[in-house]
């Protein structure tokens, strides 16, 4: 049976608890006490929890993405191009929203004619992080024309932001839905660390964040996405759309995998995923490479039996 004591007076634990080889914690006010043992209890609970197993993948394909990262790494440290997330991403059957790459806003307006349909542009510059700020992103255009003039302006406000505009994404626009993060940070000591959150501009506000060390389990991609406190968002909150939450676990998987064969992946950021009623799409992503250091000890390491 636990055991703790709390003694509130100015003479602190008495001797006979502090001699003789007994060792009772003991603390200072009881809400300290009721705070350890809480956690003592949820201690044990995550002891005895079901561990989950890693999946096998279909869609798979380590060897090609090995030779992208190989031959990024090549030229350095650095983010990866979109074109290379994207190949990366497919290696694993993660799902990217369709895109085209073009070098000139009348390129932009060709990539529009062939995707069909309403798109979204986007500026690519090596220094923009935050294009929304930056006017780098235009939704819901409609037609070679319209995409060609959106280009130029675009050009023309990064420009006046202090970057300058390598080439454009066209990208098919996908349906609303729940905006979600999917992150991926090597810590020193314990390797790929894979996080979930609420997504969208309002990332850094909500701070609504889940993280496992990898290889995920099936069991850990299910609790991360349920310990949300934007998980009702997910559920048909207040009469929304259900949406596909077994495919966002996938996607969690899938991304877990990617970064345990491929360590060289530093840092990985999709945000926002667009959480559908029938599935999960990623709208943008950045992949960051670097070469590490050998693995950290086993110990330091998760690894599924």
């Amino acid at each position: 049976m636990p055991l703790l004591s709390v003694f509130m007076s100015a003479k602190g634990v008495p001797a006979e608890l502090r001699e003789g080889g007994v060792r009772i914690p003991s603390f200072a006010f009881p809400e300290d006490a009721a705070r350890a043992l809480a956690r003592v209890a949820q201690y044990g609970e995550w002891l005895h929890r079901a561990e989950g197993a890693v999946p096998d993948l279909d869609e798979v394909r380590p060897d090609e993405a090995a030779g992208i990262v190989a031959a990024a790494l090549s030229q350095g440290p650095r983010w990866l191009h979109p074109d290379e997330v994207a190949r990366l991403l497919s290696c694993y059957g993660i799902p990217l929203a369709e895109w085209r790459l073009a070098d000139t806003p009348e390129e932009a307006g060709a990539a529009a004619a062939e995707l069909g349909g309403r798109v979204a542009l986007k500026a690519v510059a090596p220094t923009l992080v935050h294009k929304t700020e930056a006017g780098a992103v235009r939704l819901s255009l409609e037609g070679p024309d319209a995409v060609r003039t959106a280009a130029e302006g675009m050009a023309a406000r990064v420009r006046e932001a202090g970057h300058e505009v390598q080439r454009f994404l066209v990208q098919r626009m996908v349906p609303q839905g729940v905006e979600m993060l999917v992150g991926v940070v090597h810590d020193p000591s314990f390797g790929p660390v894979v996080a979930v959150g609420a997504g969208g501009t309002q990332v850094e506000l909500l701070r609504d964040v889940e993280v496992r060390i990898t290889p995920l389990t099936d069991v850990d991609a299910a609790e991360m996405v349920r310990q949300l406190a934007t998980f009702p968002l997910l559920d048909g909150y207040r009469g929304m759309p259900r949406t596909d939450v077994p495919a966002l676990e996938d996607v969690l998987l899938r991304v877990s995998a990617l970064v345990d064969h491929h360590p060289e992946i530093a840092e990985m950021d999709c945000n926002p995923v667009m959480m559908l009623p029938d599935g999960a799409v990623i709208v943008d992503a950045r992949i960051r490479v670097e070469r590490v250091d050998p693995s950290p000890p086993l110990a330091a390491r998760r690894r599924i039996t």
